[in-house]
Order: structure tokens, then C-alpha cells, then sequence
């Protein structure tokens, strides 16, 4: 089966577009040696992140098996994930 996404580790919460993708899409993620389908909310490009969970704001953001940063709005099941509802918490002075 074709993979339009994959996801690294198991405990991942955004997969990472292989293609560009389309609002409406029913995409195929492949995560380990499975598939799961998500129906996209909004278009993602080639390279780009969207959540295959709903991940609720403040959630940690989970890609490769690490925090990459923290949901600034809650972000549903075939969401974007990027700018717009991502922090990072990589390299800033102002936390603890």
C-alpha cells in the first residue's frame, strides 16, 4: 500500500507529508510496519506536519519519538501543525 505520510516512532502525535496533500484527502500513514488512514482538515505540504490525534492545547508536540515543542491552540485529528499552533521549547532563554 502507498504511504502519503509517515510517522517514526509509535509514540509520535504529527506525521510528516510525503507529497503534497489536499484538504478532504483520506491519507494512508505509515507508521512501523502499519497503516493508518486520516482524513485531512486542511491542505499540508510536502514535508510538513499534521496530528493524527487531536492534541489539545499545551499537549506536547511528538515527532521522531521526541518533544518538538507544545500546541499554542488545540490541534484536531488532520490539522496542520506548524507556525500557527506550535511553540518551540528548543534554544529559548525565557524557560525554566
Amino acid at each position: 500500500m502507498k504511504r502519503d505520510a509517515m510517522v517514526i516512532k509509535k509514540e509520535d502525535n504529527v506525521a510528516t507529508a510525503l507529497r503534497d496533500l489536499s484538504r478532504n484527502d483520506l491519507v494512508s500513514v505509515g507508521i512501523g510496519d502499519g497503516i493508518i488512514e486520516v482524513t485531512l482538515v486542511e491542505s499540508v505540504a510536502f514535508g510538513h506536519k499534521f496530528a493524527v490525534c487531536d492534541i489539545l492545547t499545551g499537549q506536547d508536540i511528538v515527532k521522531y519519538g521526541e518533544v518538538i515543542g507544545r500546541a499554542t491552540a488545540d490541534i484536531a485529528t488532520g490539522a496542520h501543525a506548524h507556525i500557527q499552533n506550535i511553540e518551540s521549547l528548543r534554544g529559548r532563554g525565557d524557560l525554566a
